[in-house]
């Protein structure tokens, strides 16, 4: 039987995919289960160890490590194909190394870059598409802040229309002091998805050590992820009512 297959995406870039996608990786990996993590294409890097899988390396300490394609344009990864002159990536062919990943790991996690439907090659394939392909868990990752619900809600609808699994919607960089608009959004974020917030990972979480880093994970993530994160506990400590009385 083939492992899980979790596909980390976002509202756009920056809203902290790689933080819990090594956080799926690590939790994962704490609780015995081999894992796998690909990123289908890297974009902005031409270093070494400056890309998405190296900040999972550093955080998790798992090696079993994919980047299938390094572009060094910080954009779009069709585009950074297209100006760099190297080869496209193909969703068809991404999609056969992923379920080969599968079917020797018990978890594989997978970052796309940007957003949902970044395209990744003249054909515009998306990480939607791949993740159809595979048949894969999505994970939304979303900020927490103005402009958050709109950007959640065209995204939770595209991934509706094309009939993939939402698994949950995870605010990628959570404040330890959230403002009036943060703790609004909570409620409406939960209106957005139809269901429970499956996270809430504080921000700067790429900063702590390992084990720092896990058990910000474990408190940031939800039991469908590997974690502990109760979302009506978080609900009833950052309600806005309470919260803006002080």
């Amino acid at each position: 039987m083939s492992g899980r297959i979790f596909v980390v995406t976002g509202t756009g870039t920056g809203v902290g995919k790689t933080i819990v996608a090594a956080g799926i990786t690590t939790l994962a990996t704490r609780s015995g289960k081999s894992v796998a993590v690909v990123k289908p294409g890297q974009t902005g890097c031409q270093g070494d160890d400056c890309g998405d899988v190296d900040d999972v390396k550093r955080l998790t300490g798992v090696k079993d490590l994919h980047e299938l394609a390094r572009y060094p344009d910080p954009i779009g990864p069709a585009a950074a194909a297209r100006i760099s002159g190297l080869p496209e990536l193909d969703m068809t062919t991404v999609a056969a190394r992923v379920n080969e990943l599968a079917d020797n790991h018990d978890v594989v996690v997978v970052e796309g870059a940007g957003g949902l439907l970044v395209e990744y090659n003249e054909n515009r394939e998306t990480i939607a598409d791949l993740a159809t392909a595979v048949r894969a868990e999505v994970v939304l990752v979303v900020l927490p802040g103005l402009g958050t619900l709109n950007h959640t809600a065209l995204t939770v609808e595209a991934i509706k229309n094309r009939n993939l699994d939402l698994t949950g919607v995870v605010i990628g960089r959570w404040s330890s002091h959230p403002g009036m608009v943060e703790l609004n959004n909570i409620v409406d974020l939960e209106k957005i998805v139809g269901s429970p917030l499956a996270g809430a990972v504080r921000s700067h979480a790429g900063d702590l050590s390992r084990p720092e880093f896990l058990s910000a994970a474990d408190a940031g993530l939800a039991p469908s992820l590997g974690g502990h994160f109760d979302a009506a506990d978080f609900r009833e400590r950052f309600d806005y009512r309470r919260n803006l009385d002080h």
